[in-house]
């Protein structure tokens, strides 16, 4: 990397800390620290929420998922713009209404304290997992660009995140989160741009369009219902929308953006423009995905996306199979590359015969050239035995170090350490909220002082903002990091959700119930991930219906308190 491009890095990541520690300097109680104060327009909120999600996992993982799998990932969001009007019409005002520090007091009110209790544990075993993920993430994949120890990369972005968090609170979170949503559209944006700009010169834009969707990655919607496919309209409008109602509805680190709002129509607003805004965003993250694998038709790509990985192959006993497999993957590039053009050639000519030709030629190249790939993650198993061979994480950042111009090679990089900011900052402030209000004050320390409270919340911010590196320095990577989270998510949320549906609108089912059944649920859950091929967000309705399944048998059966006389 060239000096530009580190003083674009460190100078992009030096002002959004700073600026979040001055602009909320003087948090003086726990109103300020943990509800900012209700000072919150709907525009921050919207864009906060935005940032929330889109971690540095959606900016690494997303374009590469798209590169191997197309856009259907992207029916994962459908249901989200449905779960933000069911939330603003229904959760928002509950809310604010009670005046809560975070989403589980309500559920002291309306159950018992075990129910609170249960329900607050749940999301901090969820997302604690979450937060070392979101650091762990990007920091391995940083330090093998880069050429940075692992550690040291994960304690940078860790100890970031912990100065201005622990500094701001939620309010630190929420302004910072206005200036790294910018950097990381505009600098998504500028990549996409130059994408498209470094095509052949008789490669049009549409033509880039339309090579994509005859080689299989415009799958944009699927219709096909499938229990076992991650990714269809059916999962993302069931599965999805469960998944979105709970995330939103019931997860402290998004229920804490809108609680900071000036108004509920401040927060309704808010989380409707998320609803609005984020479709298309993920649709031009996955599109960028999908015009860097456009680009590749025309520019070899790496036989191994992990160039450090493949480096230690070559200075290991198998260098000389590796050569000999690289020179097989430059043969099939040749090959593929003449096939693509006879494909553009053909569409241009409106010869569907000729087109189905050659997307028959080019499948059987790429399932060649697939065996080659294999045989070459086959050898970076051998040559380093527990390495992570699935390569699609690498795919963006590989593409921005070798082919991005000086100075926007260091603004992607800010993009994906902001992101890696962001979602963190918003989880430690989540953890440490719900520890201090849910457990701590509630369960361990009652009736202290307001002050006592805020420095509570200031030191659970730093001992899970520890915990987090801590398990970031000692994961392994996931087979792919934005299935990760959700898939942890999934886990756990179908089953908190079920607790707060059942709260909302199942006034007859009350508090031991609720427990038992949620307890039951989270087993059944649990037991669907070890043991079934079940697509993980199906694991969001499952959880959710047996919650309120169990509740309602549950309810006819245990005995009923008698009456007070």
């Amino acid at each position: 990397m060239s000096l530009l491009d580190w003083v674009v890095l460190f100078g992009t990541l030096g002002f959004i800390v700073l600026y979040g520690i001055w602009k909320t300097r003087g948090s003086k109680d726990i109103e300020g620290y943990l509800r900012g104060d209700n000072s919150m327009k709907w525009w921050t909120i919207g864009l906060s929420t935005m940032a929330t999600q889109a971690s540095a996992i959606t900016f690494l993982s997303t374009p590469g998922q798209a590169y191997e799998d197309g856009m259907r990932f992207v029916q994962f969001y459908f249901g989200l713009p449905v779960a933000m009007v069911i939330i603003s019409i229904t959760v928002i005002p509950i809310f604010y209404r009670l005046k809560v520090y975070t989403a589980y007091e309500f559920l002291e009110n309306r159950f018992d304290l075990k129910t609170r209790t249960l329900a607050a544990l749940l999301f901090l075993v969820q997302r604690g997992l979450a937060a070392g993920i979101t650091i762990y993430a990007p920091a391995i994949i940083l330090s093998t660009i880069l050429g940075w120890n692992l550690t040291i990369t994960t304690l940078i972005i860790g100890v970031l995140v912990i100065i201005y968090t622990v500094s701001g609170g939620t309010k630190a979170v929420s302004v910072t989160q206005k200036q790294q949503m910018a950097v990381m559209m505009g600098g998504m944006l500028a990549a996409g741009f130059m994408v498209v700009s470094f095509l052949p010169e008789h490669v049009g834009f549409g033509d880039a369009v339309a090579v994509a969707g005859k080689m299989g990655r415009m799958n944009v919607v699927d219709f096909s219902f499938n229990w076992d496919d991650r990714y269809n309209f059916w999962s993302g409008m069931t599965g999805g929308l469960f998944l979105a109602l709970s995330y939103f509805g019931t997860d402290q680190s998004q229920v804490a953006r809108y609680l900071g709002g000036k108004s509920i129509a401040e927060s309704r607003l808010g989380l409707l423009s998320n609803g609005l805004l984020k479709i298309p965003m993920q649709f031009i993250i996955l599109f960028i995905g999908v015009m860097v694998f456009v680009f590749y038709q025309f520019n070899q790509p790496p036989v191994f996306f992990n160039d450090a990985a493949q480096k230690k192959v070559y200075a290991s006993a198998y260098a000389g199979e590796m050569h000999e497999l690289e020179k097989q993957h430059a043969t099939l590039f040749e090959q593929k590359q003449k096939a693509v053009e006879g494909l553009i050639t053909a569409l241009k000519a409106d010869n569907d015969v000729a087109v189905r030709a050659a997307q028959s030629e080019i499948a059987g190249i790429e399932e060649a050239d697939q065996n080659v790939r294999n045989e070459v993650k086959g050898l970076v198993s051998k040559a380093m035995p527990g390495t992570e061979t699935k390569d699609t994480d690498y795919v963006f950042i590989s593409f921005v170090m070798k082919y991005l111009p000086t100075g926007l090679v260091g603004l992607l990089l800010a993009v994906i350490f902001s992101a890696a900011m962001s979602s963190s900052a918003s989880e430690l402030n989540a953890l440490a909220s719900t520890t201090v209000v849910d457990i701590y004050r509630r369960n361990v320390r009652k009736g202290d002082s307001d002050k006592h409270y805020l420095n509570a919340s200031k030191l659970f911010t730093v001992g899970w903002g520890v915990t987090a590196i801590l398990f970031a320095m000692f994961a392994s990577l996931f087979d792919n990091l934005i299935e990760a989270v959700n898939i942890v998510g999934s886990i756990f949320y179908g089953t908190i959700l079920g607790i707060f549906l059942v709260a909302f609108y199942l006034k007859s089912i009350k508090g031991n119930a609720v427990f038992i059944a949620a307890v039951l649920a989270e087993a059944v859950v649990l037991y669907c991930f070890y043991s079934t091929e079940i697509a993980f967000l199906w694991f969001n309705v499952i959880g959710c219906g047996l919650v309120i399944f169990f509740g309602y048998i549950l309810q006819l059966l245990l005995p009923s308190k008698p009456a007070v006389k």
